[in-house]
């Protein structure tokens, strides 16, 4: 089993990549990334103290999972990932599996949204061996309602659309928008406790750091020690 955190994973599939990548595709993809991050979406995105929104998203068979009562149960960590065709997502997807233990020993729970359709969410899922919901936001209501949704430039589209991810189909929606890499983390209130969002697809929030954070939420909430993660 793989004992490198998600941080060190990341750079090493990043660091392999720039090795494969012609320099002119990484230029592009440099400059959409800050780009993007010019425009402010990470401050106007949904901050720590915010109200979470109230939605229903249906899962992976597309049963409908209403948030609210998933976070009115237990603290609930809600990761924004683009889809299963990024691999930056999978090693993100994956180091959480490898922590959902130490989530529910802290009373959490753990769920993924993405734009894709229940029946890629599926495919996702199975791919990663996931043992926790992933729910569909074809629709765009979850990142839009948590601010953190885009219009993808045409020079991304055209590369996309070259190596086979035709987000439109892939999402159903026919729409060439996607989410930024998020973590958020819900309390039972309601309000928003922890927030990651980053513009650049390449870089996710530790789950071990989330998972610190939460630690120290319920230590303040119930004067006890959870020091064992």
């Amino acid at each position: 089993m793989d004992t490198s955190t998600l941080t060190q994973q990341l750079a090493e599939y990043k660091a392999g990549f720039i090795q494969r990548a012609p320099a002119e595709r990484l230029a592009m993809m440099e400059s959409a990334t800050a780009d993007l991050k010019a425009t402010g979406i990470e401050t106007h995105a949904l901050q720590v103290g915010d109200k979470a929104p109230d939605i229903t998203l249906p899962d992976a068979t597309g049963r409908p999972v209403r948030l609210a009562d998933l976070w009115r149960e237990s603290m609930t960590v809600v990761i924004f990932y683009r889809g299963g065709w990024c691999p930056y997502c999978n090693l993100e997807l994956r180091a959480w599996q490898h922590q959902l233990d130490a989530l529910a020993h802290l009373g959490g729970k753990l769920v993924a949204v993405s734009p894709q359709t229940p029946d890629n969410s599926l495919s996702t899922a199975e791919k990663n061996e996931l043992a926790y919901s992933v729910l569909s936001d074809s629709a765009l209501t979850a990142a839009n309602g948590f601010g953190i949704a885009f219009e993808m430039p045409q020079p991304l589209i055209d590369l996309y659309s070259k190596v086979g991810n035709d987000l439109p189909v892939l999402n159903g929606n026919g729409r060439w928008v996607l989410p930024l890499p998020a973590t958020y983390v819900i309390g039972r209130d309601g309000l928003i406790h922890f927030a990651h969002i980053e513009s650049d697809y390449r870089l996710r929030a530790e789950p071990l750091d989330v998972l610190h954070a939460i630690a120290a939420l319920v230590n303040e909430q119930t004067g006890s020690s959870n020091s064992d993660l």
